[in-house]
């Protein structure tokens, strides 16, 4: 027992250690999902095709959002490091990387939306006699359009916010977060229902309230930077000019293009699994809807502790200190897991309130509950493959975690929810908790890398 507390629990000064870094993380994930799920319940009590017009091109936007994250993601390993070096150059060469990357992707991904937009929700769109596809496509176009106006700031915000963190502020990303997410349900309020004198539009006025807290949130956190220059090293004369030294920018493409590409095929392929599903029709959708954005809400314990582990870990082994990123990435894993245990348990006792605030149907609020309750007992191995992804990220394992994610996904789940969907006439009920058992192996495999220490690298000390 002594060596598993030894080998697995912190002290307290560990536990502080991580607590600063993670509860503003958490806090901010926890406000904007808690606000997220508030907004999908104000869509819902417009009817099933509105939310599920809605919640498709959400699921289209987030393949753009995670390819930004990709994006930044390879940089942002540079940047952890380069922070734990002292050296603020470095950091700010990867700021300017993040500019051009991820300028690059919002142009593409708009002239996608622009295009294309119309015929990928009606990938989505299935008749069982349960809805009306019209509406369902009318409400998608109408707020995807409107959406776009929202991906430039976006971009904007996760450079500022993720640089930020890497350099060891949370606090500022978690105030300009909250105020974006009050400025969003403050707007839908108005703008859906049509309160105090403002005209009621519906899903428009959710897609408009979304995009001014859009900028809001950029606003926020780029003056908050720009003014504090003094405690934010990397940003003076961080415009100056946007040339990045040759060897840096190589290593960043080598180390960051697997995990845009990881990052890039994983949303995709999560796309690809609600395609899958919807088979079963429009208010399979809808169900989908509601138990993605409830869990979300609660699966913040994993995601905040991941970001932690990226952060925390990644300094470590800037700084030279392996064995001790050791011992902290594998108490800060055990503490995920341990956490998710509680968690997943308590959203599975309440699954069944959540899909009753809706308006819709019997039938979805009974499926929406069951896939709830499916997540929540899957919980604990998505924590501990999250924890997994973000340590080898953070050793620069970058092509291990695009063969762990997203190969993963389009080899195993992709093929299982393809096949079932299709040719079987299986329920989604059971299709669901068969695509996510196959999560069982990834969790195996995780643990595999782990063990063999691969991520133990200190990726800076050449550069």
């Amino acid at each position: 027992m002594r060596r598993f507390k030894e080998r697995y629990i912190g002290d307290r000064a560990f536990y502080h250690m991580i607590l600063v870094i993670a509860l503003p993380i958490l806090i901010q994930n926890g406000i904007t999902n808690f606000v997220s799920l508030l907004d999908n319940i104000m869509v819902g009590q417009l009817g099933t095709e509105q939310m599920s017009g809605v919640a498709i091109v959400n699921q289209l936007l987030n393949i753009f959002y995670i390819c930004i994250f990709g994006a930044i993601s390879g940089a942002s390993i540079f940047s952890a490091q380069f922070y734990g070096q002292g050296n603020y150059e470095g950091v700010r060469n990867t700021f300017r990387f993040k500019w051009i990357s991820c300028g690059i992707l919002a142009v593409l991904w708009l002239i996608i939306f622009a295009v294309a937009g119309g015929p990928l929700i009606d990938l989505f769109l299935h008749d069982n006699g349960q809805g009306d596809i019209a509406a369902t496509h009318e409400a998608g176009i109408g707020y995807l359009l409107i959406m776009m106006f929202g991906v430039i700031p976006y971009m904007v915000t996760q450079i500022y916010t993720s640089t930020l963190r890497e350099v060891g502020e949370t606090i500022v990303p978690m105030i300009s977060g909250i105020a974006a997410v009050c400025v969003n349900l403050f707007f839908n309020y108005l703008l859906i229902f049509g309160k105090f004198g403002c005209p009621a539009l519906g899903v428009y006025g959710a897609a408009i309230a979304t995009v001014i807290s859009r900028f809001c949130e950029t606003a926020i956190v780029a003056v908050w930077t720009h003014t504090h220059k003094n405690r934010y090293r990397f940003i003076e004369g961080a415009y100056r000019s946007m040339r990045i030294p040759k060897k840096l920018v190589w290593e960043i493409i080598k180390k960051g293009t697997p995990l845009l590409a990881n990052e890039t095929l994983w949303s995709a392929g999560q796309a690809v699994m609600v395609q899958c599903y919807s088979m079963r029709g429009l208010d399979v959708v809808a169900a989908l809807n509601i138990s993605t954005t409830v869990s979300n809400l609660f699966n913040i314990v994993f995601i905040a502790l991941g970001s932690a582990i990226s952060i925390v870990v990644g300094q470590q082994l800037g700084a030279g200190e392996m064995e001790r990123a050791v011992e902290t990435d594998r108490k800060m894993i055990f503490f995920s897991v341990a956490s998710c245990i509680f968690i997943g348990a308590l959203l599975c006792v309440l699954a069944p309130l959540f899909p009753e605030i809706y308006n819709t149907t019997v039938q979805v609020r009974r499926t929406a509950t069951y896939l709830i309750r499916v997540s929540s007992v899957f919980m604990p191995i998505y924590a501990f493959y999250h924890a997994s992804y973000f340590t080898l990220r953070t050793g620069g394992k970058t092509i291990i975690t695009f063969l762990f994610d997203s190969c993963y996904i389009w080899v195993v789940n992709i093929p299982i929810a393809f096949v079932l969907s299709r040719f079987t006439s299986l329920p989604v009920t059971e299709v669901y908790i068969i695509c996510q058992s196959a999560e069982i192996l990834k969790g195996v495999l995780g643990l595999i890398l782990l063990k063999k220490g691969v991520w133990i690298h200190n990726i800076v000390e050449d550069i």
